[in-house]
């Protein structure tokens, strides 16, 4: 390599003209303007323009005539400025350009499988497949930019607050946490194997009690579970722990991290202290554990108003235990009766046998169920759910998760395809008081909401024995514009309540000695009080860069199949890999 660079694109800039430099690239855009050619030269950093005279042409003969875009060049020249008539405001070096007086081919690019200046010609399977040019393309590399600078301003922000960076194992013993394990079978330990972490959770809760008060890392996770647009099966995790705090300890520094990191990154400035909503409350007002509050609308508890109503469906609701909620979805009066339709049938999906309906015109209420409110009742509604001309209201009577789950789902869905949601809104708040345990009808048992080292709030912990399903958890997640970014809680510290937790999720004292007896010793050696948060790296880049897609921000991604169409993983192994892990039959 004759010609090794002294600086990269970017850098170039704000050199004064006459200034000689060194770059190296790829061709991004090739344009011959009679006997004058002119390249876009692309690093990581930015694109600028080389100028090629035709006396400095002449002398490269043939060698120029083949440069094509992808291809590898490196040049030395000097800057100067454009003619105003050349400037280009869509660059930001448009202003200024290369006199190119030395080139060099570094390698010649085959022709690529999709234009990397025009991402959208290849289908998503294809950049998977050559997901090195795909990682070349401008959004990607202003993805895996992002991320890096997040990723930078995480860990300035935990050293300055004293944390220590710790590494925990990537081989450890398979614990039941919620979705299945990816197993690694151990060659020199026969018939036995080794987990993949799906957190680094109870290795976090040692060094909390090893006396390491100020803990985190950004680790790789690894969970064996159905993938969909912000689910891999492997993904990172900045994750925190904290020992002699409480709730409002680790909260406090939580949405810290996250304002420096939404400063540091996107510069947009997060207001602090972040608002704190109880789950039963997230769950009445936006029918969801994860709101986004960019949304104005909220449910509107009207029985007082259904139970005036001679309506079945509602009446038949309150008298089984159930409930009536109300939303007002803005504007929407207009949708046809077709797309009602698969309203009702996405409620449906969701576990409703229904869906109610009435519309706001020029002429009062109007359609589905308007037959049944009466003037003064139809008052009332108008009143409570704050309607207006042109708005369409929904109505669920059903148990109390689904009735509030359908709405919640809908008043999200609507507002999208609307086109009524800010996207370039931030909004953050933190959902707590979680219930500890919910119910699994195919099991028949209950199941951690959270995870099993999750402590009841101090004044449900008698309820552990009466009332399982009214105990809370001191929980919380912290929601940004309807997505979970972070989620912890203040851990079990105490063996006797943990043995109770275990009991509560019908683990047996025999399992929970074979999977977590190290941690239950552990604990009997002056664990002290503690606690932390998780947040989920490769999410929270997705939403700060706006993209729909997780796969879009991390560098080499599974498909939904957990498949990686570039090196074909996962794939098959050799019989003497297998014999060797004493996996074949017979061995």
């Amino acid at each position: 390599m004759r010609l090794k660079r002294n600086t990269i694109i970017a850098d170039t800039f704000s050199l004064p003209e006459g200034s000689e430099v060194i770059l190296n690239g790829w061709v991004n855009i090739r344009r011959d303007l009679g006997g004058i050619l002119f390249l876009d030269l692309r690093d990581r950093s930015g694109i600028i323009q080389l100028h090629f005279d035709p006396e400095f042409l002449k002398t490269l003969r043939d060698e120029i005539g083949h440069i094509a875009t992808e291809d590898v060049i490196a040049v030395k020249g000097n800057v100067q400025t454009r003619p105003l008539e050349a400037i280009n405001k869509n660059m930001l070096s448009g202003h200024m350009e290369i006199l190119v007086n030395d080139f060099e081919l570094l390698n010649k690019a085959k022709t690529t499988p999709f234009e990397i200046t025009k991402r959208e010609t290849g289908s998503e399977d294809l950049r998977l497949k050559y997901r090195y040019l795909d990682l070349r393309t401008t959004e990607m590399q202003k993805n895996m930019l992002l991320r890096s600078k997040i990723a930078a301003s995480v860990r300035r922000f935990m050293d300055s607050k004293d944390f220590m960076d710790i590494e925990t194992p990537m081989l450890m013993k398979s614990t039941p946490e919620g979705a299945r394990d990816y197993l690694v079978p151990s060659r020199v330990n026969p018939g036995k194997f080794y987990a993949l972490p799906q957190s680094p959770q109870t290795y976090k809760q040692l060094l909390m009690i090893a006396g390491f008060d100020k803990y985190y890392q950004i680790t790789k996770c690894f969970r064996d579970e159905d993938l969909r647009a912000d689910r891999q099966p492997e993904f990172t995790q900045i994750d925190i722990e904290m020992s002699f705090v409480d709730e409002n300890d680790v909260m406090t520094l939580a949405e810290s991290l996250l304002a420096s990191v939404m400063m540091d990154s996107v510069n947009k400035e997060l207001s602090l202290p972040l608002k704190r909503i109880p789950y039963h409350e997230a769950m009445e007002k936006y029918g969801s554990d994860k709101p986004d509050t960019r949304i104005e609308t909220e449910i509107i508890n009207i029985e007082t108003i259904a139970k005036q109503m001679e309506f079945g469906v509602f009446q038949n609701s309150l008298e089984n235990g159930g409930v009536v909620r109300a939303l007002r979805l803005p504007g929407a009066a207009g949708l046809s009766r077709k797309n009602i339709d698969k309203l009702t049938d996405k409620a449906k999906s969701l576990g409703a046998k229904g869906l109610a309906f009435i519309k706001l015109t020029d002429q009062g209420i109007s359609g589905g169920i308007s037959k049944f409110f009466t003037d003064e009742l139809a008052k009332e509604l108008i009143h409570a759910v704050n309607a207006e001309q042109g708005d369409l209201v929904l109505f669920m009577a059903d148990k109390w998760f689904t009735s509030l789950n359908v709405l919640g789902t809908l008043r999200v869905q609507l507002a999208q395809e609307m086109k009524q949601i800010d996207s370039s809104k931030f909004d953050a708040l933190f959902v707590t008081r979680f219930p500890l345990l919910e119910w699994d009808d195919e099991h028949k048992r209950y199941i951690a909401m959270h995870h099993p080292f999750t402590s009841p709030m101090t004044e449900d912990i008698d309820k552990m024995d009466t009332e399982p399903a009214a105990v809370r958890a001191r929980a919380y997640d912290l929601v940004l514009n309807g997505n979970e970014v972070a989620g912890g809680s203040i851990r079990i510290y105490q063996r006797d309540i943990q043995n109770k937790m275990f009991e509560l999720l019908n683990i047996s004292e025999d399992e929970r000695i074979a999977k977590f007896g190290f941690l239950l010793e552990a604990l009997q050696f002056g664990a002290p009080p503690h606690g932390g948060i998780a947040f989920g790296l490769d999410r929270l880049v997705m939403i700060l860069s706006a993209n729909d897609s997780i796969r879009d921000v991390i560098a080499f991604p599974k498909t939904t199949t957990a498949q990686s169409p570039m090196d074909g993983a996962p794939d098959t192994v050799s019989k003497d890999q297998l014999n060797e892990l004493k996996l074949l039959p017979g061995i």
